[in-house]
C-alpha cells in the first residue's frame, strides 16, 4: 500500500533568511512525437539530418500551402492521454498562436489552447519504498515545434535550421502539485518512462525530444493547504519560468537557485515579477528572459485552415484495448510473479529493454537469483563500461545458462563469477565451457571428505581451536575450497566439517 501523504520539504535555508518557505512547481513538458512524418506535413522527423533538408512547402509556409493533420500523431496523443488515466476529448481544435519567431517562417504557432485532445489525468511519482506522490495531469495539447537559431557559425549573422519545424510535440500541463527539486525530476523520470513503454516519444533529452519548462513559485507554511482548499493561486506566491531544461540534473539545482533567489527578493521586501527565466549552470544562476506573456499576448484564434478535430469512441477504445504493460503494472506484476523486492522490481522496470533482458533471463528459473545476476554482476558491469543493456556481451540465453548451472548444483557462487566473466569477455556457451574447462562442482563426498581429512591432519592446533571455538570451522571450509580450487560444494563441505571435528 503507497503512502500519499508525502509532506512538502521545506526550502533549505539560506544565508539571512528569516522564515520557513516552501515550494510550489508546476511542470509543462515538451515531449516530441515518436512519428516518421511531421504534425501538419509528410516532411521526415529524422534527427541529424542536414540543415534544411526535412522541410515541406508547409513546413517553410509558401503561400497557398494548407496544413493536412497526421492521423498517427494525434493516435500517439490519445495513447498517451490514456497511458496517464486521462480524459480523452473527442472534440478538440487547433488555434494560431501569433508571435515572431524567425525559425518559425509561418510568424504563428499551430497549437491547442481553449480545446486540447487530452483533458485530466495523473502521474504516481514513487518518492521511496511504499511513498508517493500523486501529481496531477491538467492538460495535454498537441502542437508544433519551432526550428532553431544558430548563432555561433559567423560572428556576424545567425543562420537558421527548420528541420524542426512542424515536428508534432505533445505539451502535458501538470498542476502545481510538485513541491520540491528531487521530486521534479522524479516527475519528469516517471512521465519519461511512461512514454517510453507507450512509444509515444522516445524521451532523449540529450536531442531536446523532451524537455520541460519549470513554474516555480514560493509560499509561507500553510499557504498550499489554503490553495488546494479554495483552488485561488494567489495563495502559492508569484511564479516564474525557468525555460528549455533538459538535464535532470540541471531542473533539480535550477529549482533551487530560483527558490533563493524569490526568497532573497522577498524577505528584503521586494516583490517578485512573473517573468520566463533561463537557467545558466556554469554561473549557477536564473537570468530573465522577457516578460511572462499570458495568453491574450499571443492573439489566440481558431485556425481557419483547420477543422475541429473529431474522433470516435470506438477508435479510441481499440487504442485503449491495446495499451502495452506499463511500469507500475510490470513493477507490481514482477513482485508477485519473482517474488522481488520494491527495490528490485523498481531497477528492472526503469526501462522497457532491461525489463525485457530480465524476464528472458528469469523464465523457469529463479527470479530472486535472476534479478540478483541481472541488477549486480550485469548491470554493474556495464554501468563501469558506460553501456546500456542493449550493449551487452551476455544474452539473456547466456546469463540464464550461468543461472541454471547454478541452481543445479553444478557450479558454486565463485565459479559462476569466473563463468561470467568468460562469458562477457570471450562469450560462448555456458555449459560447455564448464564441461571444457573443468569448472564444475565437486559434488562426490569421498573426495571432499579426502580434502577434509587432509585440512584436519596437517592443522591439529587448529582443530583443538575449533572445538573450544566452532566458529573457526568457518577457516577448515575455506581451506579446503581452497585446496579444491572453489569447486567443492560449500554445502557439502561444511556439513562433513562439522562432522569430523564433531560440532
Amino acid at each position: 500500500m503507497l503512502d500519499l501523504s508525502y509532506t512538502a520539504p521545506k526550502v533549505k535555508t539560506i544565508a539571512g533568511a528569516k522564515h520557513d518557505w516552501e515550494l510550489v512547481i508546476g511542470m509543462e513538458v515538451h515531449a516530441q512525437v515518436s512519428s516518421n512524418a511531421k504534425l501538419f506535413s509528410g516532411a521526415s522527423t529524422q534527427f541529424g539530418a542536414e540543415p534544411n533538408s526535412n522541410v515541406s512547402f508547409v513546413d517553410a509556409a509558401m503561400p497557398g500551402m494548407l496544413p493536412v493533420i497526421n492521423e498517427y500523431c494525434v493516435e500517439q496523443a490519445v495513447r498517451t492521454g490514456l497511458g496517464l488515466k486521462a480524459q480523452i476529448n473527442l472534440v478538440s481544435a487547433f488555434d494560431r498562436k501569433n508571435y515572431f519567431y524567425p525559425d518559425l517562417p509561418q510568424g504563428y504557432q499551430i497549437s491547442q489552447l481553449y480545446h486540447p485532445i487530452v483533458g485530466e489525468g495523473e502521474v504516481l511519482v514513487e518518492m521511496g519504498e511504499g511513498v508517493a506522490r500523486l501529481v496531477r495531469i491538467e492538460r495535454i495539447h498537441m502542437e508544433q515545434d519551432a526550428g532553431k537559431s544558430i548563432h555561433d557559425m559567423d560572428p556576424n549573422m545567425s543562420f537558421v535550421d527548420l528541420n524542426r519545424t512542424g515536428v508534432a510535440l505533445m505539451e502535458i500541463v501538470s498542476r502545481p502539485d510538485i513541491r520540491g527539486p528531487e521530486e521534479a525530476a522524479a516527475y519528469v523520470t516517471k512521465l519519461r518512462q511512461i512514454l517510453r513503454y507507450l512509444g509515444t516519444c522516445d524521451g532523449n533529452m540529450q536531442n531536446g525530444n523532451l524537455r520541460a519548462d519549470v513554474n516555480v513559485s514560493i509560499c509561507r507554511p500553510g499557504q498550499y493547504e489554503k490553495y488546494q482548499e479554495t483552488q485561488d493561486f494567489s495563495h502559492l506566491g508569484t511564479r516564474c519560468e525557468i525555460k528549455n531544461m533538459n538535464s535532470m540534473r540541471f531542473i533539480q539545482q535550477a529549482i533551487e537557485v530560483e527558490a533563493k533567489r524569490q526568497i532573497a527578493i522577498l524577505e528584503s521586501g521586494g516583490e517578485v515579477m512573473q517573468e520566463t527565466r533561463l537557467y545558466d549552470p556554469d554561473k549557477g544562476e536564473t537570468r530573465s528572459m522577457r516578460s511572462k506573456e499570458e495568453a491574450h499576448d499571443y492573439r489566440y484564434f481558431p485556425d481557419p485552415d483547420l477543422l475541429p478535430l473529431e474522433i470516435e469512441q470506438g477508435w479510441v477504445d481499440d487504442i485503449a484495448a491495446n495499451l502495452p504493460e506499463l511500469p507500475d503494472e510490470k513493477k507490481a506484476r514482477f513482485i508477485k510473479e519473482f517474488g522481488l523486492s520494491d527495490y528490485d522490481a523498481s531497477v528492472l522496470t526503469a526501462d522497457l529493454d532491461s525489463a525485457a533482458y530480465f524476464e528472458a533471463v528469469a523464465e523457469g528459473r529463479d527470479g530472486k537469483l535472476a534479478a540478483n545476476w541481472v541488477i549486480n554482476e550485469l548491470f554493474g558491469r556495464l554501468k563501469k563500461e558506460d553501456h546500456d543493456i542493449t550493449e551487452s556481451p551476455v544474452s539473456p540465453a547466456q546469463l540464464g545458462g550461468i543461472i541454471g548451472l547454478i541452481s543445479k548444483g553444478d557450479i558454486s557462487g565463485k565459479i559462476a563469477k569466473e563463468l561470467f566473466e568468460i562469458v562477457y569477455t570471450e562469450g560462448g556457451d555456458p555449459v560447455e565451457i564448464v564441461e571444457t574447462r573443468g569448472m564444475k562442482q565437486v559434488t562426490d563426498t569421498g573426495a571432499i571428505e579426502t580434502a577434509v581429512d587432509e585440512i584436519i591432519a596437517a592443522n591439529p592446533a587448529q582443530v583443538e581451536k575449533a572445538k573450544v571455538n566452532p566458529k573457526l570451522a568457518g577457516w577448515f571450509v575455506g581451506q579446503v575450497m581452497k585446496a579444491t580450487g572453489g569447486k567443492a560444494n560449500p554445502a557439502a563441505v561444511n556439513q562433513i566439517v562439522q562432522a569430523k571435528l564433531g560440532l
